[in-house]
């Protein structure tokens, strides 16, 4: 199951490069992750500092 970054999001951009497979991008003024490619490692999870990612 995919991870999800929530509406705290404050597109600081500090979990791009710790996805291994780049499921994360900007849309607006957040991050998402695409589902289709996230491989739920749970690495962006820890260097989001204001906690808005968690698993699906």
């Amino acid at each position: 199951m995919a991870h999800k970054i929530s509406d705290e999001c404050i597109n600081c951009g500090a979990c791009d490069d710790s996805c291994p497979v780049s499921s994360i991008s900007e849309q607006g003024d957040k991050r998402v992750i695409d589902a289709a490619t996230c491989i739920d490692c749970g690495a962006c999870v820890d260097t989001c500092p204001v906690n808005a990612i968690s698993a699906a």
